[in-house]
């Protein structure tokens, strides 16, 4: 039997890409997404992406989607509060693991192996250990597309907010900046790729700045 996986979803670049790799193996069963949304914009959390749009990212890539909502702010908590809720009733139907698109920040990997075991458990990193140079150049030529929806101005120029994440816009990084912003220093959302059945049509809407971050909207076209 193929191990039920949880995708741990934020709708951004390395989650499609760590997407890819389960899809890929044929031990794994992915049986949904699990996405934090924040409750008092509704939005995804971090990424600041619409509800909507998360939505109809999860139907072309044929997967369902599993919402945990969490308070903005939120500590840490109320984040393992709601991870443990969404997750109680997959782990029930027979999930045995959760997959995350981390893929250096060894506390952080630390930290989800602990809080997934509390749940009984098992923690999945495909993507850990990889080159971040090397993941961001295979993203572009497996065809998958994304745009940045949200920044940190202190590292990255807010002229980056919105713009599409081509080889081009690689290659204008910052020499700071991690290539798949696994510092923080950028958000993404995929709007097409090979796992997806048809693209996404978006467009770029408002940029602004809220809580020491630059959000760009991205709305249905």
């Amino acid at each position: 039997m193929r191990e039920q996986v949880v995708m741990c979803w934020s709708g951004g670049k390395d989650s499609a890409r760590t997407l890819h790799e389960l899809l890929r193996d044929p031990r794994i069963e992915v049986v949904a997404l699990l996405t934090t949304l924040t409750r008092e914009f509704d939005r995804v959390s971090m990424h600041g992406v619409r509800r909507e749009l998360a939505e109809r990212q999860a139907r072309e890539l044929g997967l369902p989607l599993v919402f945990a909502p969490i308070p903005a702010p939120c500590t840490n908590a109320e984040y393992e509060a709601a991870m443990a809720a969404a997750l109680e009733p997959l782990r029930a139907a027979g999930a045995s693991a959760v997959a995350f698109g981390d893929i250096f920040l060894e506390d952080l990997r630390r930290y989800r192996e602990a809080q997934m075991a509390a749940l009984g458990l098992a923690a999945r990193f495909p993507l850990f250990g990889r080159s971040t140079r090397e993941l961001a150049e295979e993203f572009v030529a497996l065809g998958f597309r994304a745009r940045i929806t949200c920044l940190d101005p202190r590292v990255l120029p807010v002229e980056f907010a919105g713009r599409e994440l081509d080889r081009r816009c690689f290659e204008e990084l910052p020499p700071n900046v991690d290539p798949c912003g696994e510092n923080g220093e950028y958000h993404s959302f995929v709007f097409a790729g090979p796992d997806f059945r048809a693209p996404l049509d978006v467009r770029v809407g408002e940029t602004l700045e809220r809580g020491g971050f630059v959000f760009t909207d991205l709305l249905p076209a």
